[in-house]
């Protein structure tokens, strides 16, 4: 089976990752997670999952270079509600890095490798359109999709989303330093138990702890980095001739991390993105970071609350 052939490229080390995840998530989220599989062409694409019901499913798309676990200040919440999905891209979290077949090792992620699997995770869900919540690149990936396949999208929260005309290094460094245990342990304050055993004192520690001992984690996070400046062009494109769906749009802008200007500018073009949108809304986050998830996890729970009940609304009409 192929799927057997992707778990030995990335190891069952990431396996024993995508388990650190569950328990972290699983600390904080009443009635649990469930993990969560794909094969892709030999390498599995993995993620987690909480909530159920009939309504629209929600599934969550980190930022540049950070996995699945950025959404733990959100995802129990948003588990309360309905059924949720956080999954880490090829190479990040408990996913398989994509490999050549021949000795060249890990393959460089692609722009439209990266939609197919989204696209892929969405379509195994088997519950119709969802609803896409992207932070920063994610926010990206998730427009681009809904561009490209717009049958899959119910409707879309932009979370300070990247741009392809505001792309400065302090936003990657911001994205990158997500993976700061400290930053998301802030955000989580009492939520996880702690104990006295070796190594970090709490779930959401460990599974961070996990997923950096991965080798090709680095080399992913690096290399995604490079793949946000290098697909400016194409992107710039794309959106000169795409609309985005006729569905519920919310994008959030923080306020703090960058010089006035910048920030202004950045907003700028968020709000264009809102203003484009038949049934767009623009929401700027007072005293909020790039990781408005982390900063003001009560913003993005509003939001997507929201947008998924018009959603709803509107799949029922």
């Amino acid at each position: 089976m192929q799927g057997k052939r992707g778990t030995r490229a990335g190891g069952t080390g990431l396996r024993g990752v995508q388990e650190a995840i569950v328990r972290a998530f699983a600390a904080c989220t009443p009635g649990g997670v469930r993990p969560g599989e794909l094969d892709r062409d030999g390498r599995a694409l993995r993620w987690v999952e909480a909530g159920q019901g009939a309504g629209v499913p929600v599934v969550l798309i980190a930022g540049c270079g950070t996995s699945s676990l950025t959404w733990a200040p959100v995802l129990p919440e948003l588990a309360r509600h309905g059924r949720v999905v956080a999954y880490d891209r090829a190479g990040i979290g408990a996913s398989d890095p994509c490999r050549s077949t021949g000795r060249a090792g890990i393959v460089t992620p692609t722009l439209d490798g990266q939609l197919a699997d989204l696209a892929a995770l969405v379509r195994h869900l088997d519950a119709g359109p969802v609803v896409l919540v992207g932070h920063s690149w994610g926010g990206q990936l998730a427009q681009l999709l809904s561009w490209q396949q717009p049958e899959l999208v119910a409707g879309l929260v932009l979370v300070d989303p990247a741009h392809e005309e505001f792309q400065p290094p302090a936003v990657r460094v911001a994205e990158t330093a997500l993976n700061r245990l400290g930053m998301l342990r802030a955000a989580l304050a009492g939520a996880a138990p702690v104990n006295s055993s070796h190594g970090p004192a709490d779930p959401l520690a460990r599974a961070e702890a996990a997923v950096v001992a991965h080798h090709h984690q680095r080399w992913t996070v690096l290399a995604e980095n490079r793949l946000t400046t290098v697909v400016v062009p194409e992107i710039r494109r794309r959106r000169a001739t795409a609309r985005l769906p006729e569905v519920p749009v919310a994008v959030l802008s923080a306020t703090e991390g960058l010089p006035g200007r910048m920030r202004s500018r950045w907003t700028a073009v968020q709000s264009q993105i809102a203003s484009r949108a038949t049934r767009g809304t623009h929401i700027v986050v007072r005293e909020s970071g790039h990781a408005v998830h982390a900063d003001r996890p009560r913003a993005v729970i509003a939001a997507v609350l929201e947008v998924s009940d018009h959603a709803r609304y509107i799949r029922k009409a």
